[in-house]
Order: structure tokens, then sequence, then C-alpha cells
């Protein structure tokens, strides 16, 4: 071999590493997943239960992707720039967890059209923005039949965070399962208008006692409700996560959220490059919901109407929303036999007969 046809090879060795090395650097890459939360991290609640999902992804993962949060983020003008900063910052799946982050979460979408988000618990799309929640109302409607099985004064009680769609349906359906065990329940509402706030929550929760409620329920995040029905004597459920440990007196279940099987899922496509936009609803059947064990307290004979109505819930031949139904000036809204339609579910604006009270403009 000449000395060109040396060198001539030695270029081509040479050549051939470079591009092998890159290749092995962009098959090293990571997906970049980054989480937008509305409140801390160890709120014990809905950011806390989105955060252990995050982790699962991560275990379930390793290298194969990086994973990122935000929290505490105010819903409105100041999401706009940490979703835009996320996406400009390289990630390329981003979830959006709160319902005020919709339109936010849909402006930035047009803007960065590479980028695939998905927003938690609302309803508009784009071909790279996807929608995800849960039938959440199913476990508060278990909710309700503890309740309803446990109550002395015949009024329950909620502390509201939002009076929207999705708490609405909450407290609803927390009020059709107490009066499916017991006709004469009447539920009163205190909205906190925050998700996150505990002195507000045990103000709403004390308010909630001094009306005459014995068994509160909540749609806000921290444990305070709980903790004030154990100083009372009082019984609470948890929310989105087990909170057991802040009231073991208090405690008699929750309603927990299983975020991590519905992340592993969706950043698996991202990986495979099947991502597609929708919109997805899962539930007990699937999981995403999970009711935390009852408490001891609990008698035997509710805690048997519980699993019965819980395997009816699985099983789907018990549907929450099912008429009649009737709402709080005692017009029909579901006839006997149909169930309300998903999508009047999902924008519904009106309690059910028994809830006390008038929803916020």
């Amino acid at each position: 071999m000449n000395q060109i046809s040396r060198r001539a090879a030695v270029l081509a060795i040479g050549a051939a590493c470079v591009l092998g090395a890159a290749s092995v650097a962009v098959a090293a890459d990571p997906l970049k997943v980054a989480f937008v939360y509305v409140g801390p991290v160890g709120d014990a609640g809905w950011t806390f239960a989105h955060d252990q999902g995050r982790l699962m992804a991560e275990k379930k993962f390793g290298g194969k992707i990086k994973t990122t949060f935000v929290e505490s983020v105010p819903e409105g003008a100041d999401s706009e720039r940490v979703i835009r900063q996320l996406a400009a910052d390289g990630n390329k799946l981003i979830f959006t967890t709160s319902f005020g982050y919709m339109e936010p979460t849909l402006k930035v979408a047009k803007a960065f059209p590479k980028v695939m988000f998905e927003h938690a618990t609302g309803y508009k799309q784009a071909p790279n923005l996807a929608t995800y929640q849960a039938r959440f109302y199913e476990g508060a409607y278990l909710l309700g039949v503890i309740a309803g099985g446990m109550t002395k004064s015949n009024i329950i009680g909620v502390v509201g965070s939002y009076p929207i769609p999705e708490v609405i349906r909450n407290i609803n359906a927390y009020t059709l399962g107490a009066q499916s065990v017991n006709p004469k329940v009447t539920t009163k509402v205190i909205w906190a208008n925050t998700w996150y706030d505990p002195g507000k929550e045990r103000a709403a929760a004390e308010t909630l006692i001094a009306q005459g409620a014995d068994v509160l329920s909540q749609n806000t995040d921290s444990p305070a409700t709980l903790q004030v029905a154990q100083e009372k004597g009082k019984f609470a459920f948890g929310w989105d996560s087990d909170m057991l440990k802040f009231a073991p007196k208090a405690h008699l279940s929750a309603n927990t959220l299983n975020w991590g099987p519905y992340y592993i899922k969706r950043i698996q496509a991202m990986l495979d490059g099947k991502w597609k936009s929708g919109d997805e609803i899962d539930g007990l059947k699937e999981a995403m919901v999970q009711m935390s064990p009852l408490n001891a307290v609990v008698p035997a004979a509710v805690a048997k109407t519980f699993e019965e109505k819980k395997k009816a819930l699985i099983d789907g031949k018990l549907l929450p929303f099912g008429g009649p139904l009737k709402d709080q000036s005692g017009a029909v809204r579901v006839a006997a036999g149909a169930s309300l339609p998903i999508k009047d579910l999902m924008s519904i604006n009106w309690y059910v007969a028994g809830v006390e009270g008038s929803i916020p403009k």
C-alpha cells in the first residue's frame, strides 16, 4: 500500500470512528420530560400524587429519560412563562397538571409544534396536545357511601377549591353516594378558593363542623381538613393520596390517584415514535383511581356495602350519575334508566338535590 493509500485508509477509519461515536451519543441522549405542578411536591395531595407518578416513570425508564419539574406554579400568566421556558429548554414531552393551565398550554403548544404536551383535567386538544383525567367521581361516590353510613347528624361537608366542573362532579358524586345508603343526607360546601392553603382549608373545615357536618371530604390538597376533624372528634377522608398518618383517628379512607401507569404509557409512546393526541379518562377499573384501606372504626355493614358498590362500579353495573337524577330545584336532569352523558358530566355546572347553597359565579 503506498503512502497515499495508507493515509486514505487512516482517514476513512477515523471518519468511521467519529460517525460511530456520534451515533452512540445520539442513541444515548435521554428523552427530556417535564412536569408543571400547581402546588408543592410535599402537599400530600394532588401534586404529591403526580410527582409519585413521575418518580415511577423514572424508575421504569432509567437513563432513557430525564425528568424535571417546576412546583407551585400559579395558574395564569406565570404558568405560560414556565411552560414556554420548559419547551425552549429542549423538553419534548411536557405534562401540565392543573385545570387552570389549559389556555396557557394550548398557546405554548401552538408555538412549539414539535413538542408534545399533555394537560390534566382539561378538554382542549391539538395535534400536539392531549388531555387526560381520572373518573375521580367514582371514588368520591364511594367516600359518600361511607359518609352516609357513618354520619349521625345526616349532614356531611365538603371543602371545595374552585367551582369548576371537576370539583362540582366530585361534590355531587359524594352526595349521591351518601344518599344511596341514607336518603336523609344533605351536603354543605365551603369554598376555600385555593388548591393548597392549609390555613384557608382549616378555616373552611371548622366552619363546616360548626354548621353540623360530622363527616368531611375535600377537593383541596393539604391534610388540614382531616386534622381539624380529628381535633373536633369528627371523621374525614384523604384526597388524592392516603393521608392516614396526618389524622389516624379521623381518616376513614382516601380517594387516591395513581398516575404512574399513565405516565409510563405516554412516555413509552414517545420513545417508540407512536405518541398521538387524544383524551383519556381512567377510573377504578383501570386502577388510576384507588381507594385506601378502610379505618377499623367503619362498621362491618358499611364496609360490606362499600365493597359491593366498588365492585359494581368496576364492573360497569353502577353509574354514579344514573337516573332518575334531580337537581336542587327538583327538576329531573336524568330520566330513570339513563345516565348523564359524558360530555354533560365533564361540563357539569349544577348541584344535585341535597347539596345546599349555590355555585359561586
